[in-house]
């Protein structure tokens, strides 16, 4: 408040309450000490801002009376009304008022709160405030768009079915777009019929589009999602095809793999508000070919192609322009690719759908150009490492202690790694961090033995995603207490390295019992995040797996914990005393009948298992599963099998399984809301279960509910529970309801 009370009591009253709290003892025995010894402490030195602070509160309080310390507890109860009579006009205002009137204020607009997943709805003010907004054009179909997009986070399009219904018009109102039968002259019909942005006149669908079959009717809307990413790698270079030396072609593909994959485009924003419907380049999708094909012709114009666009090809460092590439369809076997380039009229000939490149023939004595590339390719979430920021997960901050790669100083990266273990006499936590999204050659194993009570942390550098192609396993050993993380990497085998050639890889990673000099490896962790150990080892062009039945993981020390977060690795196998603990990752066995972990031996129970929010495809044999939560594990046995179960636990006296899909008759200490595999049962329904596929491990929107929303949190099982897709949904439909016409309905139908 703005007065002291105390200062207008008559000076007779406060003079007499002065002289009673001099007679007063009105400080505990601490307080008067510290009192003492402050006052004696200023007449020497110079006290502190928090000493001084704290040398006023106490002499106030030692000659406060008892009259002005009730008119302190009374002023106190002024100012709080007078705060609420000056809010009062403030609390009408979304945008002023005090947080606890943010609900009230919701519930006068009718307002329903959702769960707020995606980050443009998870502060309350701001979605009330929003929600105030469209109110204004609350029933239209942009509003719709707007909601869906916002609220899932994803690519969205509304659109409103009627507009294509094959139906005699009403005079009054003739859409002259909306022919009977399409326009065979025109690809666009053909690319986009079915999708959301299908403009061919279709029949009247009777079905309710609630029931998720039906669409085409006049009541009917249509909110068409794109869940998957468009995640980008920047000035790669383009892998060159294994039967170029042989044939004199210059052929190329995207991956750093060598597998055929779909490029995608990214999503260009509409902006914070809707004002216009989505166009195919508003939301991320597969770049077509004839797409692809028509934005090169605009040129400098173009929406796809081009520096800080979807794609673009650089020769020798040069970026390509437009009318320099052809798309065309470059299907086929390696060796014998269909429309080859055979002349230098175009730099460089792309197909989009397969993520290839030819180039034309070189001239005679001419060597191949540098070709690099920046893309972007479709996954569902950030996992297994990318270009998207992990900064915030790294160990070491201080750049003093980060050695960096690629540098003059170090010709190969065991290089590197050598010298940053040469530091740690000087600290005990250093990084080697790897720049780029390139693909670096590790010739022979790469081997890396730890001091005790050191942690070596190797990483690719923030928005970065460099391919390590080893042909020798990774090497991992140390001291105790000692610690490795491995960081946003994706790690595969070259083509020579094959199990028992020479002397035999016999993983990815691998953390032997024994260290160079001979004596026991006390490793302590080891930390995955954000990294890819190629299930198979690597990929063929196909996407097949090259090593299907190799591990990834072998794990020999019995004092190591193997930590895994937002990763995806091959089969694991594991000493029966080691720990391995994963968290929204995919542990991928190639096949649903492979050993996806086990001990050494492939058969018997490896060392304590936790999964939470994981997908595992192939067979589990653990000595203890401390606990599998939210997880899916999609395994089978085999004709001549051996196992009892796909999932077996060797103690099933500790530990829990809860909310997680397992295969039939397994084999697992207690459980709580799981879901068992049996004939005619809900299963996991995949998109896909191959490494490399866009929707790898996805579950399908058509997955039972007691799958698709039986995580603990009401989530789906496995992986992908952390990107909670069923609780976007939920907030979608809640929030359509507040916003639909009378009469109509609306449906979700995913693109992606």
């Amino acid at each position: 408040m703005s007065f002291d009370l105390f200062q207008l009591v008559p000076a007779v009253y406060r003079l007499r309450d002065a002289q009673l709290a001099q007679t007063m003892q009105l400080l505990t025995p601490a307080e008067q000490a510290d009192l003492n010894t402050l006052t004696a402490q200023s007449l020497t030195t110079q006290l502190s801002s928090d000493q001084q602070a704290q040398l006023t509160q106490l002499t106030a309080k030692a000659s406060r009376g008892p009259l002005q310390s009730l008119l302190m507890v009374i002023a106190e109860q002024i100012a709080a009304v007078e705060y609420d009579l000056a809010q009062l006009y403030d609390d009408q205002f979304i945008e002023t008022c005090a947080q606890w009137v943010i609900p009230y204020i919701g519930d006068l607009i009718g307002y329903q709160s959702v769960h707020g997943i995606a980050p443009s709805i998870d502060n309350p003010r701001t979605e009330v405030a929003t929600t105030i907004s469209l109110r204004r054009r609350k029933g239209t179909v942009l509003v719709m768009e707007q909601l869906a997009r916002d609220v899932t986070g994803w690519g969205a399009h509304a659109v409103e079915f009627f507009r294509v219904l094959a139906d005699t018009q009403y005079m009054n109102h003739i859409r002259l777009a909306n022919h009977y039968a399409p326009d065979l002259r025109r690809w666009q019909p053909g690319l986009y019929i079915d999708t959301g942005f299908d403009l061919t006149a279709h029949k009247v669908d009777v079905r309710r589009i609630a029931s998720g079959r039906g669409r085409y009717n006049i009541q009917n809307i249509g909110i068409f999602l794109w869940s998957l990413g468009a995640y980008s790698i920047t000035d790669a270079p383009a892998t060159a095809a294994a039967t170029n030396a042989g044939t004199g072609q210059l052929c190329y593909r995207f991956s750093s793999l060598e597998m055929d994959i779909p490029l995608f485009h990214r999503a260009v924003s509409q902006g914070e508000e809707i004002t216009s419907a989505a166009e195919p380049f508003n939301v991320s999708d597969r770049l077509r070919r004839r797409v692809l094909c028509t934005d090169l012709e605009r040129g400098v114009g173009a929406q796809y192609y081009g520096t800080n666009n979807s794609l673009v090809l650089y020769l020798n460092s040069e970026p390509l322009n437009p009318y320099q590439i052809q798309v065309a369809n470059l299907s086929g076997a390696d060796g014998s690719w269909a429309n080859l380039p055979t002349t230098n009229l175009y730099a460089a000939v792309v197909d989009p759908e397969l993520g290839r490149i030819a180039l034309p023939p070189p001239s005679a004595g001419s060597s191949a150009p540098l070709l690099t590339v920046s893309y972007f390719y479709g996954f569902n979430a950030d996992m297994g490492g990318g270009e998207y920021s992990r900064s915030s997960g790294f160990v070491v901050t201080n750049d003093e202690w980060v050695v960096p790669f690629p540098d003059p100083r170090y010709a190969t990266l065991q290089d590197a790694i050598n010298y940053a273990i040469g530091q740690f006499p000087l600290n005990s936590t250093i990084a080697v961090e790897v720049a780029g999204s390139t693909t670096y050659p590790i010739a022979g194993p790469l081997t890396v033995d730890l001091p005790a009570g050191t942690t070596l942390e190797l990483r690719a550098a923030d928005l970065s995603r460099p391919t390590l192609m080893l042909d020798g396993e990774i090497d991992l050993t140390g001291d105790a207490t000692s610690t490795f993380i491995l960081n946003g990497f994706v790690v595969a085998a070259a083509a020579n390295m094959i199990p028992g050639s020479g002397t035999p890889p016999a993983a990815l990673l691998h953390l032997s019992a024994l260290r160079p000099g001979g004596t026991i490896s006390l490793l302590e962790k080891v930390n995955l995040t954000h990294c890819t150990l190629v299930p198979g080892w690597s990929v063929a062009t196909t996407g097949a797996p090259t090593q299907p039945s190799a591990p990834a993981i072998i794990v020999e020390p019995s004092t190591v914990e193997v930590i895994g977060q937002k990763a995806i690795v091959g089969a694991i196998r594991a000493s029966a005393l080691a720990s391995i603990n994963f968290c929204d990752s995919i542990i991928d066995a190639t096949d649903p009948t492979q050993v996806a972990y086990a001990a050494l031996d492939g058969a018997s129970g490896g060392g304590s298992l936790t999964l939470t929010g994981c997908t595992v495809v192939g067979k589990v044999h653990a000595e203890l599963f401390a606990m599998i939560s939210d997880s899916i594990i999609w395994a089978a046995l085999a004709a001549a099998d051996k196992w009892v179960s796909g999932l077996v636990a060797d103690r099933k006296q500790q530990g829990c399984v809860r909310f997680s899909f397992i295969p039939v008759n397994a084999v697992t200490p207690r459980r709580f809301e799981c879901v068992e595999q049996a004939l005619a049962s809900p299963m996991p329904l995949f998109f896909s279960l191959r490494y490399g596929h866009p929707a790898y491990a996805k579950l399908l929107p058509a997955t039972d509910d007691s799958i698709r929303r039986g995580a603990s949190d009401g989530s789906e099982m496995g992986a992908f529970h952390f990107v909670l897709a069923p609780q976007r949904e939920s907030d979608l439909q809640i929030r359509m309801q507040e916003y639909l016409p009378v009469g109509l309905e609306f449906g979700l139908i995913y693109q992606t």
